[in-house]
């Protein structure tokens, strides 16, 4: 089994976000995203979508799923967000997306990518729910920047940023490089539409200089050079998958079972059960529990 990066009962939302200081690279990544990501359509899957921090920026779906590993994560974004009829939240294992075929217009994923261990598993995932023509925007955390090629030269870093390989700096977090990640998406059949570099100003002097709102314009004005080259630590690729004229067609079913595949479950109030392999996942306060069966 494929080691997980646990949220579960982290105070993400406050200690990362809020009592951080990461105001800028919150305002940067927003400007790659409504650049990249279809403002409306039918359905949308963001994976990893935490307390639902970017949900603003794709509210005009009409269907909206939020997936999560942790369910403190899910718990906290319906708090966030109050009850809201378009959106459905969905305790998941990206490895095994409850997620039927072609299910999506569009997918979301933002600071998830650096904990997978099995980055080519993933995207296979990613590629096969989203419906042909549709867009999937999915960041990654990048090696091959300025500050660790600087760091690197001077001999305060071990690992080379030049190297393909993933390089795992910490436990179940990864930074990889820019080329090696454009053939994992091509190997999972994704053609790449857009590339935007983000975070050009992530360096703490400056953060302390000039305000989070005039470092995101600057950055945002610098994003596009990521079609030539990509020398920041954060990189969104914009991608569409590659499918049969068929599978344009947005699903009618929804979800499908984690555990066997069928497409076919029986819902109820207190979740859904497949009649295929017996498996029952549990519905609480408001959120599906697809990562394990009850």
């Amino acid at each position: 089994m494929v080691e997980i990066c646990d949220y579960e009962g982290s105070r993400y939302r406050q200690e990362f976000w809020e009592t951080g200081t990461r105001a800028y690279e919150d305002l940067a990544e927003r400007i790659a995203v409504r650049n990249m990501l279809p403002p409306t359509g039918s359905r949308i899957v963001e994976i990893g979508a935490g307390f639902g921090r970017l949900v603003d920026l794709y509210d005009r779906y009409e269907q909206i799923y939020l997936t999560d590993y942790a369910r403190t994560q899910l718990e906290e974004a319906r708090d966030f967000l109050g009850e809201r009829e378009n959106i459905t939240y969905v305790m998941a294992d990206v490895y095994r997306l409850p997620f039927a075929p072609n299910a999506f217009d569009s997918l979301l994923m933002v600071r998830v990518m650096h904990h997978l261990v099995d980055v080519p598993a993933a995207l296979k995932e990613l590629q096969r729910v989203v419906r042909g023509g549709g867009v999937a925007v999915v960041e990654h955390a990048s090696k091959h920047h300025l500050k660790a090629m600087l760091r690197w030269m001077l001999h305060q870093q071990s690992w080379n940023p030049f190297s393909p390989e993933p390089e795992e700096f910490v436990a179940l977090n990864f930074d990889f490089h820019p080329a090696w990640m454009r053939r994992q998406f091509a190997a999972a059949g994704f053609e790449i539409t857009d590339i935007r570099t983000v975070s050009h100003f992530r360096i703490s002097l400056l953060k302390k200089i000039f305000p989070p709102k005039f470092l995101a314009t600057l950055d945002g004005m610098a994003q596009r050079t990521g079609k030539w080259w990509q020398l920041t630590p954060s990189i969104f690729l914009q991608a569409t998958p590659k499918k049969d004229a068929g599978a344009a067609v947005l699903a009618e079913t929804v979800f499908r079972c984690p555990a066997c595949g069928n497409e076919h479950l029986l819902f109820g109030d207190t979740g859904a059960t497949c009649p295929q392999c017996g498996s029952v996942w549990e519905k609480r306060d408001g959120i599906f529990n697809f990562r394990e069966p009850k």
